[in-house]
């Protein structure tokens, strides 16, 4: 046996351990946030884009990047806890089944921050031609409960009993459990059809921001850089890397905080609280979906976090 079949033996000994040991780390031990999506409303590849940052993901679908979500798994009290009901619920609701070792595809209930499509189209799921879910709690802030109660198809939804509304009021505590509490943040954006809210996510002594959709942190009525120090995990829009990204379109018209006006803005922060941020929320075009890009590397280097699909966090 010469040297290049030793060689290419131990390399496919330490491939299957790899394999094997990742397989065994798929299934949850601990409670944990779990990260289903990470890009913009209408996940990546985009519709009709047939462009560089698209054109080879619609022939790779393992590539695909889901809308942005976030799940909170409570290992002790076997709950799991769903923000945002994207177009993507139903790949995300089953890998959430896989990691956590859950016999139901059926989420404890489901946290909305507004009416953008990517962001509670998923509840069509639930219905009566799908799931046909029995009252899965869903939270909503009072004009996003309107909204629901009121238009078609979400209102069968309702009247079928697939989900239960429950209203939630920004800066007031819900306790869901004896672990977990959630409080929504109202903050400024396209307010279309409903208000639009972020969340403080309390579990046990951990403290959790997730606030996927936001207008330029200036315009909102807290300092970022501040409720960053309050928080242990920080998860923030980075819609967009910079304003060059999107060349033939009106930038004013999509007044997201770039990726680099929000590191200029918390660059003076201390190494330990940069490294509570993971931007997430990516446009299609954005280059922090491709892990070799030269912005990734850029992101990373300067202390933060990059959100990616089905990583896990965890809690205990």
């Amino acid at each position: 046996m010469n040297i290049f079949q030793i060689t290419s033996i131990c390399i496919a000994i330490l491939f299957i351990s790899c394999n094997k040991n990742q397989s065994t780390e798929l299934q949850l031990k601990s409670s944990a946030i779990i990260i289903l999506g990470t890009a913009q409303d209408a996940g990546s590849p985009h519709m009709n884009c047939r462009k560089s940052c698209c054109i080879d993901l619609w022939n790779h679908a393992s590539k695909k990047t889901n809308v942005v979500s976030l799940a909170i798994y409570d290992n002790e009290l076997e709950q799991t806890w769903l923000f945002e009901a994207t177009p993507d619920i139903a790949p995300q609701l089953n890998k959430l089944k896989e990691l956590t070792e859950n016999n139901t595809l059926v989420p404890s209930g489901v946290f909305l921050t507004h009416a953008h499509i990517g962001h509670y189209t998923g509840l069509m799921h639930f219905g009566k031609e799908a799931m046909g879910a029995k009252q899965i709690p869903v939270f909503a802030m009072p004009q996003m409960k309107l909204f629901l109660e009121t238009n078609g198809p979400w209102s069968q939804l309702v009247k079928l009993k697939n989900i239960t509304l429950n209203k939630l009021h920004a800066d007031s505590n819900h306790v869901l459990s004896n672990n977990l509490t959630v409080k929504p943040i109202l903050v400024p954006h396209r307010d279309e059809f409903s208000e639009t809210v972020g969340y403080y996510i309390q579990f046990k002594d951990k403290k959790i921001m997730f606030i996927p959709d936001i207008d330029k942190w200036e315009k909102w009525n807290k300092n970022i850089t501040k409720e960053i120090k309050k928080v242990d995990f920080a998860f923030i829009d980075a819609t967009l890397f910079d304003n060059k990204e999107l060349p033939n379109r009106d930038m004013s018209e999509i007044p997201h905080p770039f990726v680099v006006e929000s590191m200029e803005l918390l660059k003076d922060l201390a190494p330990s609280e940069k490294n509570k941020v993971y931007f997430i929320h990516f446009n299609h075009s954005n280059p922090l979906l491709k892990v070799k890009s030269e912005e990734y590397k850029e992101v990373l280097s300067n202390g933060y976090n990059i959100s990616r699909q089905y990583d896990i966090i965890e809690l205990d």
